[in-house]
């Protein structure tokens, strides 16, 4: 996750030379990151790298604080699950001796003339992030408990706002973002999958569009810039791995005719045998009468045979026609 914040001089009203990010960008954007980051779901859940930009255009008070606001708000708007949405409040001081102010919000001049500035960020139930400037020697317990509880107060009435623009993440992704699918094969099947001096996993990139990634634990990620090229490479990736399930249907072809039957293709390297007594409810004299090499039929798996070889049937799924009685 990174976060880079960029703060224009003339976002103050200034005109300077615009260059690489200096040491308050670096610190601010580093804020922000650390009031974000608790909040971001795990890899396993989402496995992006995340880049957010924040451009700040205005600023007559903390655009720290402004930028953790705008990052969970975008965050979200763009699909990103966060935990909980995330804002933040800048507090100020002014301090006479024994007696003191404690200010919430404070805008750029309470910044420049007071005596503190206290940034905090957090959620709904709880703190992320602190940062604290002062320019007089030490502040009272009694200070920072009252600066505590305004800001909590302020947070939760910032979070109220951000909430009726958006009160968690999308459940769809941005269409301008790249999809990413993780799932789960056998160990046993990573070789398959990946095929003599990575054939297979190279024609499925090269015919599908996807990026692919297997893991020694059989975990695949794919990834690929819309949802159809997923579908098409996770189907594929399913093909390989699958094992025929006894009492399943499915589409097949007919992959070569023998005297005994007909091989049929079920799934990818996988073939499974329709023995002539299961092409039909009739007697069939030759396999060619029903079937012929390339045919799409639709086969039911009836088993395994001493062999361990798979056994289909086109019959079991047809209607078996009535008995006549006998007059």
């Amino acid at each position: 996750f990174m976060l880079h914040y960029n703060f224009p001089p003339f976002s103050v009203g200034e005109a300077g030379r615009m260059g690489g990010a200096g040491r308050r960008e670096i610190g601010h954007g580093k804020l922000a990151w650390r009031a974000v980051h608790p909040m971001l779901p795990a890899k396993e859940q989402f496995p992006y790298t995340l880049r957010l930009v924040s451009e700040i255009t205005e600023s007559n008070g903390s655009s720290s604080m402004a930028t953790v606001c705008g990052s969970s708000l975008a965050l979200m708007d763009a699909g990103v699950p966060l935990k909980k949405p995330v804002a933040g409040i800048a507090m100020g001081l002014i301090k006479e001796g024994a007696k003191f102010a404690v200010l919430s919000d404070i805008l750029g001049d309470e910044d420049h003339l007071g005596d503190m500035d206290f940034k905090v960020a957090g959620t709904s139930e709880g703190i992320t992030a602190l940062q604290m400037d002062i320019k007089i020697t030490s502040i009272t317990e009694e200070i920072m408990k009252i600066a505590l509880n305004q800001a909590h107060d302020g947070r939760q009435h910032i979070l109220g706002e951000m909430a009726k623009a958006l009160t968690g993440a999308r459940e769809n992704l941005s269409s301008n973002a790249p999809q990413i699918v993780t799932i789960k094969i056998p160990k046993d099947k990573i070789r398959e999958v990946i095929g003599s001096g990575g054939s297979v996993i190279r024609e499925i990139v090269a015919q599908t569009g996807a990026k692919i990634d297997i893991e020694d634990d059989g975990t695949v990620q794919v990834a690929a810039v819309n949802a159809d090229s997923i579908k098409k490479a996770i189907d594929w990736i399913k093909g390989i791995t699958a094992e025929p399930e006894i009492g399943a249907v499915y589409d097949g072809t007919v992959v070569k005719v023998v005297e005994f039957g007909a091989f049929v293709n079920i799934m990818p390297k996988t073939d499974g045998l329709v023995h002539i007594s299961e092409l039909a409810h009739r007697r069939v004299k030759t396999v060619d009468e029903v079937l012929k090499e390339g045919d799409k039929v639709k086969v039911k798996c009836i088993g395994l045979d001493e062999r361990g070889k798979i056994k289909l049937s086109i019959k079991a799924l047809q209607e078996a026609p009535e008995k006549k009685e006998a007059v």
